[in-house]
């Protein structure tokens, strides 16, 4: 007589055919969203648009981020967790070397910005003053910078215990500024931008930028 296992209550479940549509309808906007903005900027991105490439009804798309400001507030914060996610596997590559983890934290930061083709339009819009995205990618409190800031701040705290946590917080502010100022206005120096954003802001915090 076969043994039939009841399903174990405490394993994940399934969602709902309805919030699982969701889930895929948001992805696939935000992927479309992503791919037009790569392609032309964000400006010459519209709702009708995204609807035909992903399928989906405007009026689905509408209820979902509310307007095409939503779909680009969404699209940021996605594309922020995963920068983040890979910013902070760089650090704690280097944890056992300050200065190196900051060098090679600039330096990705700064090659995304040149080859993620998404964050690559963005700001080439934004150096001609363009583009309607650069706002949630700098000023505003919820993406990239406050979130970039808030992670900085915290390996600081892990790595630099014995710094008072009013320099950490300096010292990652001033280290997230100069990364960006070097993302939106590439110079001559920008090359050796890792090495002196590391110096500067092991000065900050008190700490020898040994290499």
């Amino acid at each position: 007589m076969r043994n039939h296992r009841s399903p174990d209550p405490s394993g994940p479940r399934p969602d709902p055919p309805r919030v699982a549509w969701r889930r895929q309808m948001r992805e696939r906007v935000l992927a479309e969203a992503r791919a037009l903005a790569a392609e032309s900027g964000w400006d010459r991105v519209r709702v009708a648009d995204l609807a035909l490439r992903a399928e989906v009804s405007r009026p689905s798309i509408y209820k979902e981020f509310g307007d095409r400001a939503g779909i680009g507030r969404a699209l940021v914060l996605r594309e922020t967790e995963e920068f983040l996610t890979r910013l902070a596997a760089v650090l704690d590559e280097h944890r056992d070397d300050l200065a190196a983890a900051l060098r090679a934290a600039v330096a990705h930061a700064l090659a995304e910005a040149g080859g993620n083709p998404f964050i690559g339009a963005v700001l080439t819009a934004a150096r001609g003053g363009t583009d309607a995205l650069l706002p949630f990618l700098t000023s505003r409190p919820e993406p990239v910078f406050t979130s970039a800031w808030q992670l900085l701040a915290q390996w600081l705290g892990t790595v630099a215990p014995g710094v008072a946590g009013e320099r950490r917080s300096e010292a990652a502010d001033l280290a997230v500024r100069l990364t960006i100022s070097h993302m939106l206005l590439p110079s001559p120096l920008t090359a050796d931008a890792p090495e002196r954003v590391a110096r500067a802001t092991c000065a900050v915090l008190g700490v020898p930028p040994a290499r």
